[in-house]
């Protein structure tokens, strides 16, 4: 379960000047960004004094509300926001597209090179001349061709095609991308996944390679980022941007709003700070890690125009943490709160920096700090994430529920409630659960981490017919990592004819996910490791493994890289790791079971099964093979 991640204080309840003349330079006919959990008239009780004292009362999201809205990364995208591609940014695209074609002809092998190379070509082409519903239609026009010839092209052609089609895609090109056809490419991202789950691996091989063309063409986007390291995870709540937003679709309008303001106020400072949060909030929630590249343009662009604005250096620091760059994050979090002790997003992330740095002692005093200062929504969902992580689920859980009863917004409500559901999933609390991602899903029906929630819950209740639908529906919609190995495990798990191949598509279509993530300056060990361990590349999983841990230590990584080890035949150097991946009292059955598992390999039996009894205890469903692999070492050892 990955931090919650929240930070929708206004800025003018801080008294920040910044986003006050921000503000004031928005139209008023503007789509508000309306942020929550200021400390205003609504605010309440701190979430210490809540969980200590079992207050009733917390602080409510929502108590106050400025305007606040994006834009894009140069005066001139502005100015072009919307509108068709120039001749010369066309001419620059189509030359992108048609260097990532040649480098697929490089990479296939075999029959399939000339079909997929004519194919990829066609796609580039269409995506620059008539736009990304052309392109998508290319695409699917030319699969089946490519199913017949693309034989040899496999998976390597698949992740080196996605990451040389990341390599040549630059910061302008992002930054052309309009906003206007950003929910066509990310359809035509579900329906090209979709229909590499349906055809063998030389199909998704070209699907891999067309969809990293037409990305560079800016066509389409693909994956959010999520970072965790059990099966747990629930996407970090947003960064600077209301949840409400995200669940009505007000952040979309609310990007094409401020792109008006800002032709005719290019200037406006405050506002270009906004626009690169809400590019994160599109990277994480629309699955586009291209608006990284335009995020850190539009944050540039407000602190060249004012420098050292809290509210460009907190964006800074949510920006590092999308990355996975949590040293840059806690850095820029520090000078943003020089700049404004009280500014909500940079204490927040400030939490996230040093919880994925391993820092938990700091993270658990930053966390005391930024609830005496800004008590919310966004710092009570920290609170009790470090108070889980230090083994304290009943604190983590009053907490939340506390917040979630004073929640008084459609996204406060949505987000908690899946908070609390993942929570009680990690306990084997499965029909407390399902009740939280009800609530969440009767708030939004639409929202990802509760629909794979309850997909995951309902695989562990045994109703994989169910959970199967419910995470093809997720995958089908944003096909990220997490999901994708969850879809495939649920195929191995059933066995059924085809099950297998079906599987193996999934697994692939993560490497695709991982290269382009990584093309968009995305660190994307943490997947590596935790993917290709049980379904891919042993020795990249390690390597991958080692260089996360090099960066961060963290519960996370530490299971990764213990897990990793086994998988290579290293068993005593990797029981350190696990061990230490469970000295947090973090109660987490994956790290248990891996842990036991090691301890198996090592000769530790009786420390091995009171861990793989404990990790089915805690939570009995934890993984449809994970927890079948720790049943049958348990009777074997009998």
């Amino acid at each position: 379960m990955s931090p919650r991640t929240n930070d929708s204080a206004p800025e003018s309840e801080r008294g920040s000047e910044p986003a006050d003349r921000a503000a004031e330079a928005m139209p008023e006919e503007s789509p508000a960004l309306a942020t929550e959990g200021g400390t205003g008239s609504g605010a309440g009780v701190s979430a210490s004094a809540a969980s200590e004292a079992g207050a009733t009362t917390v602080a409510t999201a929502g108590a106050g509300a400025t305007t606040e809205a994006p834009a894009p990364a140069t005066d001139e995208t502005v100015t072009g926001a919307g509108d068709p591609a120039t001749d010369e940014g066309a001419g620059e695209a189509e030359a992108r597209a048609k260097s990532v074609a040649a480098a697929a002809d490089r990479i296939a092998t075999g029959a399939g090179n000339e079909a997929t190379d004519k194919a990829a070509t066609k796609t580039g082409d269409h995506a620059t001349d008539k736009g990304t519903g052309e392109a998508e239609a290319t695409a699917n026009s030319a699969a089946p061709a490519a199913d017949k010839a693309a034989t040899g092209a496999g998976d390597q052609a698949c992740a080196k095609a996605a990451a040389e089609a990341g390599d040549e895609m630059t910061d302008k090109a992002a930054a052309e991308v309009t906003d206007g056809v950003a929910d066509e490419r990310v359809a035509a991202v579900r329906r090209l996944s979709a229909s590499g789950r349906r055809r063998h691996m030389a199909q998704l091989a070209f699907c891999a390679s067309a969809l990293a063309v037409a990305l560079t063409a800016g066509a389409i986007v693909v994956g959010a980022v999520r970072d965790d390291g059990g099966a747990a995870t629930v996407a970090s709540a947003p960064v600077g941007v209301s949840p409400q937003l995200l669940a009505g679709g007000d952040l979309d309008a609310s990007i094409t709003s401020l792109q008006d303001h800002l032709r005719s106020q290019p200037k406006d400072f405050g506002s270009w700070s906004t626009l690169g949060l809400a590019y994160i909030e599109q990277a994480r929630t629309k699955g586009d890690p291209s608006r990284y590249p335009q995020a850190e343009q539009a944050l540039d662009r407000s602190l060249k125009l004012r420098p050292d604005n809290d509210p460009a250096l907190a964006g800074r620091a949510a920006l590092a943490a999308a990355r996975h760059d949590f040293t840059g994050a806690l850095k820029y979090a520090d000078q943003a709160l020089k700049q404004n002790p009280y500014s909500e997003r940079a204490l927040a992330s400030r939490i996230d920096a040093l919880v994925e740095l391993g820092r938990y002692e700091d993270a658990s005093k930053a966390a005391d700090t930024a609830d005496s200062r800004r008590p919310g929504v966004p710092v009570f969902t920290r609170y009790a994430y470090v108070q889980e992580l230090r083994g304290d689920v009943k604190t983590a859980r009053r907490v939340l529920e506390q917040a979630l009863d004073t929640s008084t917004t459609r996204g406060d409500v949505t987000y908690v409630a899946t908070a609390l559901g993942q929570l009680a999933w990690n306990q084997g609390e499965y029909d407390s659960a399902l009740t939280y991602y009800a609530r969440a899903l009767a708030a939004d029906d639409t929202y990802l981490p509760a629909l794979e929630g309850r997909a995951r819950t309902q695989a562990a209740q045994g109703d994989r017919a169910a959970a199967i639908t419910g995470m093809e529906q997720v995958v089908e919609r944003y096909p990220l990592p997490q999901p994708l190995v969850e879809l495939g495990e649920l195929y191995e798990a059933r066995g059924e004819e085809g099950d297998a191949q079906k599987a193996r598509d999934q697994y692939t279509l993560v490497d695709a996910w991982v290269s382009l993530a990584r093309a968009n300056g995305v660190n994307a060990d943490l997947d590596t490791a935790l993917a290709a361990a049980d379904h891919g590349d042993k020795e990249a999983a390690l390597k991958a493994a080692r260089a996360e841990w090099a960066r961060r230590h963290t519960v996370h990584t530490a299971d990764a890289l213990a897990w990793a080890l086994h998988v290579n035949g290293r068993d005593e150097e990797a029981l350190p790791y696990a061990r230490e991946a469970t000295a947090t009292g973090y109660r987490n059955a994956s790290f248990l079971y891996h842990r036991g598992m090691i301890e198996r390999a090592t000769g530790h039996r009786k420390a091995a099964d009171a861990s793989l009894e404990s990790a089915l205890d805690l939570n009995p469903g934890f993984s449809p093979l994970g927890a079948t692999a720790a049943r049958k070492a348990l009777e074997a050892d009998k």
